[in-house]
């Protein structure tokens, strides 16, 4: 290894020269894979790649370049504008007329960032074909790239590596010397600690590098690896037992109706380092598992909280998070609904395929009508309190299920009282009783 080499950042020592050397992301760049088809077939095409920090979104692009031996212009949309689009425009012009007829592939990172009137500049060059566009954007294109330029560039998205993918990453480093031995348990902290991203693992391996290097270790253990990291490692070893814990305590205690415990183990995950967003996931599920149709309001403020903080951010987008869980906390309970679906996914898993009975089946065309396809259906709303009583819904000889059980609390009192009341006027009806 050179003296240069030697003084480069770990991250571009590692960097894959070709796209056999690239780590993970195999459902777009495995044998027959999307995008591993786009390289061999010698035509670049305008895409985006989105996906999480440190998954390879550059490392791709310029490997793109590399193979269809083009031309690559890099532009960051953080600290670039309309003017570097030009430049990049002027760079493409010289080399498609000169001598070699050489193609560009316009790289812009963080694309998201770029405005509409930044977006529209690429417009007439991507449609002409003057250079190829790729962007980079860990947001989701949809709501964030110009739908004129979306419909031009395909969308590949990437995905955290994985468990195994870091573990090759750390065993390429020390194949370059990079860095000494590293115990099971400590591989197993970093690992965690990277959650997914190769550029926090590659960075936080140097930096225990020239730590171990300094203290004149041999071997990095996972005690020391706590002491080096600190303050970081206490907040995003999201791998960690003590994580799932806490959000398990989290979600227990909101289950549990106990709101001061709930507000302090969400108040301790985000002391602790915890993805915001990953708690505002996490907070409309227990609205849905745990509060359910006892209280429909509590889905509406948890999405209403998880949208708070997307617009507010951290920490003012948090008291949100935080008022959202007192609700769910307080809020009747009622797993009714959650109980309902797994018993109709355990029903049809085991189940045959049955069919659709006749009454119920869409009669779109004339043929269909003549074979009878719904024949005898009856238009609730044109029955007595907008309710067929006596009407089938489930297939043919199949008997009636009882998945969904209201429980005798908040508004699932008044819809269980609905439902004994349609299920009287059924049996009056003198048919089989639906549930």
């Amino acid at each position: 290894m050179n003296a240069a080499a030697a003084h480069q950042p770990l991250a571009e020592r590692l960097r894959p020269r070709t796209l056999g050397e690239v780590v993970g992301q195999q459902h777009v760049l495995g044998p027959g894979m999307p995008l591993r088809l786009a390289f061999e077939s010698g035509r670049p095409h305008s895409c985006i790649l989105w996906g999480p920090p440190g998954v390879g979104k550059t490392t791709i692009a310029r490997l793109m370049a590399q193979a269809f031996d083009a031309q690559f212009i890099s532009i960051s949309a953080v600290l670039g504008g309309v003017k570097d689009i030009r430049d990049a425009v002027q760079l493409a012009e010289s080399a498609r007329d000169g001598l070699m007829g050489q193609r560009t592939i316009v790289f812009v990172d963080e694309v998201h960032r770029f405005n509409k009137s930044q977006q529209d500049a690429f417009l007439p060059h991507v449609e002409s074909g003057l250079f190829t566009f790729v962007g980079a954007t860990t947001e989701n294109p949809s709501f964030e790239v110009n739908s004129a330029l979306l419909s031009r560039a395909v969308v590949y998205v990437l995905q955290p590596l994985g468990s195994e993918d870091l573990k090759q990453i750390i065993i390429k480093a020390q194949e370059l010397q990079a860095l000494p031995a590293i115990e099971n348990e400590a591989t197993e902290r970093l690992i965690a600690y990277a959650d997914g991203d190769a550029r926090r693992l590659l960075n936080t391996l140097e930096t225990l590098a020239i730590t171990a290097s300094q203290a004149g270790l041999a071997l990095i253990e996972d005690d020391w690896v706590v002491r080096v990291l600190g303050e970081r490692m206490r907040r995003y070893d999201k791998g960690g037992e003590q994580f799932y814990d806490t959000i398990s305590a989290l979600h227990k205690s909101v289950r549990g109706s106990d709101p001061d415990a709930a507000l302090y183990w969400l108040v301790r995950m985000l002391d602790g380092g915890a993805d915001p967003r990953y708690m505002a996931r996490r907070i409309v599920r227990m609205a849905w598992e745990d509060v359910g149709l006892a209280d429909p309001r509590a889905m509406q403020i948890a999405n209403e909280a998880a949208q708070t903080y997307e617009r507010l951010g951290s920490p003012e987008g948090e008291l949100a998070l935080a008022q959202a869980v007192l609700y769910l906390a307080v809020a009747p309970k009622s797993n009714a609904g959650y109980m309902a679906y797994n018993k109709a996914r355990a029903f049809v898993k085991q189940d045959g395929t049955r069919p659709v009975p006749m009454h119920l089946r869409n009669a779109p065309t004339q043929l269909m009508k003549q074979l009878d396809y719904g024949k005898g259906y009856r238009y609730a709303h044109d029955e007595e309190g907008g309710f067929a009583a006596g009407e089938s819904y489930l297939p043919d000889g199949m008997e009636p299920t009882g998945f969904y059980a209201p429980v005798p609390r908040g508004l699932e009192i008044k819809i269980a009282q609905k439902l004994d009341e349609l299920r009287a006027r059924n049996s009056a009806a003198k048919l089989p009783a639906q549930k």
